[in-house]
């Protein structure tokens, strides 16, 4: 059996917890078959990014062409896009009907605080997105307003919606619901709320890619959006259970991606 291909465009983490080492790991760990489209290389671990260095567009175009006249990706999702030329680039492929099922995540700024990307390269591509998956963060810079209660995640999710990606779900991992952890998902003339027990770890670096990479390789299966986000989030709260107690660096670690504590 041929097992299907993905295609991940995003930044490197030299942390392996986030970026491109994650969306491998997450494909990996769903029995897909991971390819890569570099953007930008940063230095960081669980403390946090210490250095970031975009690359030539040109690089990414090569990039893309190499990977997409070789190989038969089915889905295809984004993370750091490092700068507007980069997403240019990116848009351009997703213009020519080259980047299947593409699931956006925007990546602007990580938890520590340092800034990953610019509003204005993520809008660049969100018209072309089956799936866009910003946090209450991302989706606050998006729409220029507070994003910290689930309704106002409900009104996000359904203006971001109302403006290019086909469907959009606001994660709500920080969001205080309860001891819930709320999604919302808004597409196809609906709005839904997607609950699971909050998981009380700290270490949920790259969460965001974790979830993104999970929804594309549920569209790649066929999934329709709204089975695939439910699949993404049953994964991404298996893999934050598996982290909670082991110790990978002295800051916010990485997820359980293989389930190597279960």
């Amino acid at each position: 059996m041929t097992p299907r291909t993905l295609l991940t465009i995003a930044g490197s983490d030299s942390g392996g917890g986030a970026g491109i080492q994650a969306d491998l790991k997450v494909f990996a760990a769903l029995g897909a078959y991971g390819t890569s489209v570099l953007t930008a290389v940063t230095a960081q671990n669980t403390r946090g990014v210490d250095a970031v260095l975009p690359l030539p567009p040109q690089t990414v175009t090569d990039q893309l062409d190499s990977v997409l006249g070789d190989f038969a990706v089915r889905a295809v999702k984004t993370g750091m896009l490092g700068s507007p030329a980069i997403a240019d680039a990116v848009a351009g492929a997703a213009k020519a009907g080259r980047l299947p099922h593409l699931v956006v995540d925007p990546v602007l700024v990580a938890t520590s605080g340092h800034r990953l990307g610019v509003v204005a390269a993520v809008e660049r591509l969100l018209p072309y997105a089956e799936v866009a998956t910003p946090n209450c963060a991302e989706a606050a810079a998006l729409t220029g307003r507070p994003v910290g209660t689930v309704e106002q995640m409900v009104v996000a999710a359904e203006d971001l919606a109302a403006g290019g990606p086909a469907y959009v779900v606001v994660t709500g991992g920080d969001v205080a619901a309860g001891g819930e952890a709320v999604d919302v998902l808004s597409g196809g003339g609906r709005t839904t709320l997607l609950r699971a027990p909050r998981v009380d770890t700290r270490h949920n670096h790259g969460t965001g890619c974790s979830f993104s990479a999970a929804v594309a390789v549920r569209l790649a299966a066929g999934d329709p959006v709204p089975a695939a986000v439910a699949a993404a989030k049953e994964y991404v709260t298996r893999a934050l259970t598996g982290a909670r107690d082991w110790e990978l660096g002295a800051g916010r670690g990485p997820l359980d991606h293989f389930g190597w504590s279960r």
